[in-house]
């Protein structure tokens, strides 16, 4: 089976798919953007799993990633990844950071077995990567997971919040 690799523009907290990830900071405790939305409107469950999960293994390294229930959300997971701040590390690996959330959390989504998941634009907000980089680094890195793994999801949606981003993952799709 083939992925398909899609760009919706929408709120991802909406979506009845299997996983969403979340744009997560370290302490995985909510924050601004889709972070603090993805907190809202799925419940205080996933706070407490996400403080659990902190507990266990400390502040969740930028490129790793981890999953909780959807609490209160229609999708059934939501895996959380931290995503590099722009200017904190050269680009190279800034980009390397970036491929590595879209990875993680696939390779999670797999381990739940998830036939759909759907990724924020992770850190083209308040981190500040640069959309049209973020967008080809993301779109790349996917492809190239699902490539390799035969137990890859059905759909890989990309849901862009503005149609600045949509723009770009449409030309890049």
């Amino acid at each position: 089976m083939v992925t398909r690799l899609e760009a919706i523009r929408g709120d991802i907290t909406t979506l009845d798919v299997d996983v969403i990830v979340n744009a997560a900071n370290r302490s995985l405790l909510g924050g601004g953007g889709v972070d603090g939305a993805i907190h809202r409107a799925g419940g205080p469950s996933i706070l407490e799993q996400c403080k659990e999960i902190v507990s266990r293994r400390g502040p969740l390294p930028t490129g790793e990633a981890v999953a909780t229930t959807g609490g209160n959300l229609l999708a059934r997971h939501v895996i959380h990844t931290v995503g590099p701040i722009w200017g904190s590390e050269s680009e190279e690996e800034a980009v390397a950071l970036l491929a590595s959330c879209y990875a993680s959390s696939l390779r999670v989504a797999e381990g739940l077995s998830a036939r759909s998941v759907a990724f924020p634009n992770i850190s083209t907000g308040v981190y500040g990567f640069p959309k049209k980089l973020a967008s080809a680094t993301a779109v790349r890195a996917v492809r190239d997971w699902v490539s390799n793994h035969a137990e890859a999801p059905d759909t890989v949606a990309f849901v862009c919040f503005d149609e600045e981003n949509l723009a770009l993952y449409r030309e890049l799709l």
